[in-house]
């Protein structure tokens, strides 16, 4: 699922490409009164209807995104099992149709039964495509396209950024995006945010490495293309750059597990869609404790690729923080 996830299981995938190309654009007021609708997608493209879109299909986590602003999808197709997916299983999708539930695999013919409106997808830059239709997705998945015009905000390097998109997004839908209820997840946020500052200014010398195991391999992140990485390093976490990506897919180094100590981080961030299961297949390797971090079981879970709302984030920063303040300092 290039939706930042295809690797370990099928459920690790690619991130993007710089900055965050448009995270997209309301309608304009000429546009608003004459009941006409338009988006700029992070792919660049503008979106033109001559209503506001109202039966929408969406990718997993943005339509979760859609669902905290009190837009609810017609359709929804998931990179994986939606009761295993941290952006839609706690929320209640009753009468919303599961359009898949493997990464690139779409049932269009049921997705065309809803006669949809719209599609919206995150934007990839590093594959020039939207989620779950990237390379390697089905063809006949693809074929979604010929349903609706396809708009979503483009992965880059902030997800306060990627959130904004959604916002912006959800704004030209109708929704309410300045209600109490929304407006104090933004405040959770920033709370969270500066709680996480203070934290990682008092431990200035404190190393982490986000990785994601698997049986064959440890994947370590490639901060470049991780949006959330970035902001952390941007708030003055010493997130490890791996000194050598993949040269064909450079979202990760791919360290053999008689390697697996090559970085020796004080803390470590593991991938936490299925964080029970990806920690496990680290654990089971003989290499694992031979990281420092490992050894002490000093690991805090990290949301790879996944968040797209103030309210996740704020939750996430929260649990962070808690990890970073309870983490030793090696050097210190």
């Amino acid at each position: 699922m290039s939706y930042a996830t295809r690797l370990v299981g099928g459920a690790l995938a690619a991130l993007l490409t710089g900055a965050l190309a448009s995270c997209g654009s309301t309608a304009s007021d000429d546009a608003e009164s004459s009941g006409a609708w338009s988006f700029t997608s992070g792919s660049g493209t503008t979106v033109e209807l001559d209503s506001t879109p109202e039966r929408i299909i969406a990718s997993g986590a943005e339509a979760a995104a859609l669902i905290s602003f009190g837009i609810k999808p017609v359709g929804i197709y998931a990179p994986g099992p939606v009761k295993d997916d941290p952006n839609l299983k706690d929320l209640d999708l009753s009468g919303i149709t599961i359009l898949g539930e493997t990464w690139g695999e779409i049932d269009v013919e049921k997705a065309a039964s809803l006669e949809p409106d719209l599609i919206v997808a995150d934007w990839w830059p590093a594959e020039k495509a939207y989620s779950g239709l990237e390379e390697g997705a089905k063809a006949s998945s693809k074929k979604i396209l010929d349903l609706a015009p396809i708009v979503g905000v483009s992965q880059g390097d902030s997800i306060e950024e990627l959130a904004n998109g959604y916002e912006d997004l959800a704004e030209s839908l109708g929704a309410e995006v300045d209600a109490p209820e929304l407006a104090g997840h933004k405040e959770a946020f920033e709370k969270a945010r500066a709680d996480f500052k203070k934290a990682v200014e008092a431990k200035p010398d404190l190393t982490v490495l986000a990785v994601s195991p698997a049986d064959d391999v440890l994947y370590v992140a490639n901060p470049k293309y991780a949006p959330e990485l970035l902001d952390f390093q941007r708030w003055g976490l010493d997130v490890i750059s791996p000194d050598k990506p993949d040269k064909g897919f450079p979202y990760w180094e791919n360290l053999s597990w008689e390697n697996a100590d090559k970085y020796q981080p004080d803390l470590l961030f593991i991938d936490n869609r299925t964080y029970d299961s990806t920690l496990k297949q680290g654990e089971k390797q003989p290499t694992w404790s031979n990281i420092k971090a490992a050894k002490a079981k000093a690991y805090a879970q990290w949301p790879a690729y996944w968040m797209h709302t103030y309210g996740e984030y704020a939750e996430q920063l929260t649990q962070l923080t808690a990890a970073i303040q309870k983490a030793d300092d090696t050097r210190a």
